[in-house]
């Protein structure tokens, strides 16, 4: 039991020198990439540098005690990070002291409720959002984060949450973009985009090993940082170019404790930060548990709920910013060797001292330098090929994915999220309030029962049996009823009804009913209802009411077994394939 709360013990007891190689290296790597990832993520959530090096401190100690993934890295992340400014934004101006009290709130609010959704077990809350849904809101907001930096590539006060605010911006500002800073941007834009496939190669040239090129390649932020700092410093391009800069960073590890208590604040707050706490979790899990599967690890999703939750809690009483597990940290964390989270807390440990020492050689910085890294994080983000893939399998998943993406980029990652979830579960309830019924009969030569549409089968005209496709509950019960009903009317004959209940895992209080007006009504007609196949938690169900016990007919295990009985003649003879073929050219 202690184990299963302090996933910690699981691995601790048996830590080895190796481990604290493996974890040295994989934690400097990723230091040197969330410096200016964190700086960056800060800034484009509307909140100064340090708040994002905060991010990456006690956060990633306590999910280095809580978590169960080993190579998951936790920090700030873009989507995250544009969810918050949005949040905030909405609250409070950007810049001001309000702003970053939200943003602290969000980070606990959305904190406590995943780590009571962890706590209670409600991880599958995250299922609500489909992965159309989820592609499409992702891509939608890489775009917008792009936008939203065209302000600092550009030099110019671009303004605007939304494409409709951001576009006409560009075009009023035009006079004012910076050409200093524009040449600079496309500098630190060219070079960063060139060092994701062209440093690695170049390095193994000189004679490094591949693996160790790839990883050298990662400290492409790096350098991209120390030169256009020492550039804009040595050449004064903050005083005659007019290039942005960071300015001062505090020095020296964050102060801790809780922001202003505004119960009207967190009031506002509570739906945005149940929507970072989902889409926080849900990209984290799913990082967490495709890289735990190729090294046959396992991931816990409601110790992952915790371990998150307590992080975001840390990360809002240490003037931080929300946090969660980042796609390219972790991949990086992954190939260079990771063995535990222990590298975590190294990492966080590299943080707290770059903060007691670096911050003032980070003053001229320039604010180019972390929108281009934003800009180039963010590319992998888009996924343009997704919508045409899913929309020629699917029409209503690729809708839901086209309006989900065409809300957020118009009206905001928040409506385009709740958009999505709604058009999620409305699709749900189209689908299974009008589920696929197929009449079966029996498959030459076999005990097998298939649709009468799709199959060569034999049936009796005074044996309607039907197979539904779905759990029975409220919204398509009537539709099972209706369905029945027809079939009443239009075989005359009719003196058995079978309802194959092979695909029915649950059975409603509303399904219930329908069931019993069916059985009385056919009881009426002077038909016989049978049920068959019915599996044993709906039997339990069933057996709890009196429905069976007011059934006319009776429940078979088998479709076979229930033919057997009620048309021993054709169903004998459709055991021989010959006799049954001779029944199918005589129908």
């Amino acid at each position: 039991m202690l184990k299963h709360y302090l996933p910690i013990l699981t691995w601790l007891p048996g830590y080895s020198r190796d481990d604290l190689t493996n974890d040295a290296i994989a934690a400097a790597v990723v230091t040197i990439m969330l410096i200016p990832q964190g700086m960056a993520y800060a800034m484009l959530a509307g909140l100064p540098p340090q708040a994002g090096l905060y991010g990456a401190i006690l956060p990633l100690l306590i999910y280095a005690v809580f978590g169960t993934s080993r190579p998951l890295a936790v920090g700030p992340v873009a989507v995250v990070a544009l969810m918050t400014a949005a949040s905030a934004g909405a609250v409070a101006t950007a810049g001001s002291a309000e702003f970053h009290y939200a943003a602290l709130w969000l980070a606990l609010i959305s904190g406590a409720l995943m780590l009571a959704m962890g706590v209670f077990r409600l991880g599958f809350v995250a299922n609500f959002l489909s992965h159309p849904v989820i592609s499409g809101f992702i891509t939608a907001a890489g775009i917008l984060i792009a936008a939203s930096q065209l302000r600092h590539i550009l030099g110019a006060p671009i303004k605007g949450k939304t494409l409709p605010e951001v576009i006409p911006s560009i075009f009023a500002n035009l006079t004012s973009i910076n050409p200093v800073t524009v040449i600079l941007s496309a500098a630190l834009l060219t070079f960063l985009f060139w060092s994701r496939k062209g440093a690695a190669p170049l390095l193994q040239r000189y004679g490094i090993q591949p693996d160790m090129a790839k990883l050298l390649a990662k400290t492409a932020l790096l350098v991209a940082v120390v030169v256009s700092t020492l550039l804009t410093w040595i050449f004064g391009l903050s005083n005659w170019g007019g290039v942005a800069i960071v300015g001062d960073i505090p020095r020296g590890l964050p102060e801790f404790g809780l922001p202003p208590m505004d119960m009207g604040l967190i009031q506002l707050l509570l739906v945005p930060a149940v929507m970072i706490a989902i889409v926080g979790y849900v990209e984290s899990i799913s990082i967490a548990q495709t890289l735990a599967a190729k090294k046959r690890q396992s991931v816990n999703p409601d110790n992952e709920l915790i371990a998150l939750g307590l992080a975001n809690l840390g990360a809002g009483i240490s003037n931080a910013m929300p946090v969660t597990g980042g796609l390219s940290r972790t991949i990086v964390n992954y190939d260079a060797g990771v063995s535990t989270p222990a590298a975590g807390a190294m990492t966080a440990l590299s943080i707290g001292a770059a903060i007691m020492v670096l911050t003032p050689l980070m003053y001229y910085l320039p604010s180019a330098t972390l929108a281009a890294i934003i800009i180039v994080a963010v590319l992998s983000l888009l996924d343009f090929r997704a919508l045409p893939r899913t929309w020629s399998y699917s029409r209503a998943d690729g809708a839901a994915m086209a309006a989900t993406m065409l809300v957020t980029l118009t009206m905001g990652v928040e409506q385009g999220l709740l958009a999505g979830v709604g058009l999620s579960l409305g699709l749900f309830l189209f689908r299974t309030s009008r589920p696929h019924m197929a009449v079966v009969g029996q498959v030459a030569g076999t005990e097998h029962f298939r649709n009468v549409e799709r199959h060569r089968v034999v049936t009796d005209p005074e044996v309607f049996a039907i197979r539904v496709d779905e759990s029975l509950y409220f919204p398509n019960a009537r539709a099972l009823e209706d369905r029945i009903v027809k079939a009443l009317s239009e075989q005359p004959g009719l003196r058995h009804v079978v309802l194959q209940c092979t695909a029915v895992n649950y059975i409603d209080a509303s399904a219930l009913e329908s069931l019993e007006a069916i059985n009385t009504r056919l009881k009426d007609g002077g038909v016989t209802f049978h049920l068959s196949e019915v599996k044993g938690p709906v039997m339990d169900q069933l057996s709890r009411g009196h429905f069976l016990a007011d059934l006319t007919g009776e429940v078979f295990l088998t479709q076979f077994d229930a033919m057997a009985k009620l048309s021993p003649e054709l169903t004998q003879a459709c055991r021989s394939e010959d006799r049954c073929d001779t029944l199918l050219r005589t129908a």
